[in-house]
């Protein structure tokens, strides 16, 4: 046999070698698809199964919207407790929470004996220039009585399109007789960020992370500057009891603080869904000494920023623990059916740590100083974390250095009156270099960022939901 002959039949072999392999392997993995598509049709045949059994002989006539939605929102929150199903109308809620503004009349507003109570007024808004008040009690919208309503459907009443009126009944104490006030819907901005001048040093709280954070914080740390002017010592930025909101906003407000270095790592399913968020040149303290206030309710994005500057040694972070939720959430629309909340990343912090069910630890830890007569309510109240939710994803990395296990957060106890307010005195005094205690001494503030590899910016979001207890805007 010639030389070209003998090549040309091995050539031949060869190729109908190899095809036959790859068809071996793609029947294969078809045979383990298809098993698995079986056996998941399978279980889709007995979801169907329960739910014909349930329309057709539960004791009432069930929903069949809700009866879906619920098991949607079952299969959810099976896997986490922050992943759930959002309905078309807690969809719309979230964005507006998101966005921060929305046509409304300008009141904080809590539920008290069955009517709204205003907690106060925002400034420059039409219920401000209405003359409404705090402690106002309003107990009829556009004569209609509010008594049966929840607070969420009062609130959802008195919004709505700008320039539309609405007349509220009003009860005040001083005057005998209920009032009538007309509001004149406008657009309603939530302001994230408030400030103040406390003597030679800028106190800043952020209360949430919306699409109005970052920009808000700026403008507050300008004006503090030119309020205290050259003098001034440093900043208390306050996360406490801040639950999160959006994660491109805490890498926003983490980069305020930071010269370069990197401020976040987001880790998904796949390697290939790793991203690193670093800090662009730009310090808008000019490198003032910064102190971070944390506690048993600082969550999600909050923990992001207290995180990055910790690890970065830009701020010194004073508290108690923080709530220790370390995972980040998608959005994804359903179009006309609402959205689901799904957990797709775990984040981690710039020394590739997880706080995930441990939360941040601070550098100085000083514990908020109850009342009397609070004590006693407050201590058969258990400090709730991330650890203490049943579901809850496991921290990655198992014990820390020190063999620790999970922590289930620390109080969230914040004193109304700035003066007995513990823990932001002890910040005032450290940035005064006055502050006593064990750990004052061995824990110096820090003024300069720590360099680490550059990575790149990240776009997902991680809303939260809003503290039931706080006041509601509307």
């Amino acid at each position: 046999m010639r030389k070209t002959d003998y090549a040309f039949w091995t050539f031949l072999l060869m190729t109908g070698l190899a095809g036959a392999t790859t068809l071996l392997n793609v029947t294969q993995t078809y045979s383990a698809t298809s098993s698995q598509n079986s056996e998941l049709y399978k279980q889709l045949d007995l979801f169907g199964d329960v739910l014909e059994r349930v329309r057709s002989d539960y004791v009432e006539k069930p929903d069949d919207t809700q009866l879906i939605e619920s098991a949607i929102n079952g299969m959810l929150s099976s896997l986490d407790p922050h992943s759930s199903y959002m309905s078309p109308k807690n969809f719309r809620d979230m964005q507006v929470q998101t966005r921060g503004e929305f046509g409304g009349l300008g009141i904080e507003v809590t539920m008290e004996n069955g009517v709204i109570k205003v907690v106060s007024p925002i400034d420059d808004t039409p219920a401000a220039k209405a003359g409404l008040m705090a402690n106002d009690l309003i107990t009829h919208l556009d004569n209609e009585a509010i008594s049966g309503l929840t607070l969420e459907q009062a609130v959802e009443k008195m919004r709505g399109p700008v320039n539309t009126p609405i007349t509220l009944t009003v009860v005040r104490k001083g005057k005998d007789d209920p009032f009538d006030v007309k509001v004149v819907r406008d657009v309603i901005r939530i302001n994230p960020v408030k400030s103040r001048a406390e003597g030679d040093i800028g106190y800043v709280k952020i209360s949430t992370f919306n699409e109005q954070t970052h920009a808000n914080l700026v403008k507050a740390v300008e004006s503090l500057d030119k309020q205290i002017g050259p003098n001034i010592k440093g900043f208390v930025v306050d996360l406490r009891n801040n639950p999160g909101g959006l994660l491109d906003q805490a890498i926003a407000v983490s980069d305020d603080f930071l010269e370069q270095g990197a401020i976040v790592l987001t880790k998904g399913r796949n390697n290939e869904e790793t991203q690193r968020a670093n800090a662009r040149p730009g310090d808008i303290s000019d490198g003032k000494k910064v102190v971070v206030l944390i506690n048993g309710g600082s969550a999600s994005a909050s923990e992001i920023v207290a995180g990055a500057l910790q690890d970065q040694k830009r701020a010194t972070i004073i508290g108690t623990r923080s709530f220790g939720k370390g995972s980040v959430q998608t959005i994804i629309p359903l179009g006309a059916n609402g959205a689901i909340r799904l957990t797709t990343a775990r984040y981690y912090t710039p020394s590739n740590r997880s706080i995930q069910a441990k939360g941040i630890e601070p550098d100085i830890v000083v514990d908020e100083a109850i009342p009397d007569d609070l004590k006693e309510k407050l201590g058969a109240d258990k400090p709730r974390g991330e650890a203490s939710l049943r579901g809850h994803l496991k921290n990655p990395d198992g014990s820390d250095k020190d063999g620790k296990d999970e922590e289930s957060g620390s109080p969230s106890y914040v004193a109304k009156d700035a003066d007995k307010d513990t823990q932001l005195q002890y910040a005032l005094n450290f940035l005064h270099g006055t502050a006593k205690g064990p750990e004052a001494a061995n824990n110096a503030a820090p003024s300069s960022t720590t360099p680490t590899p550059p990575p790149s910016k990240s776009g997902t979001t991680t809303p939260t939901p809003p503290d039931d207890n706080k006041p509601t805007p509307n």
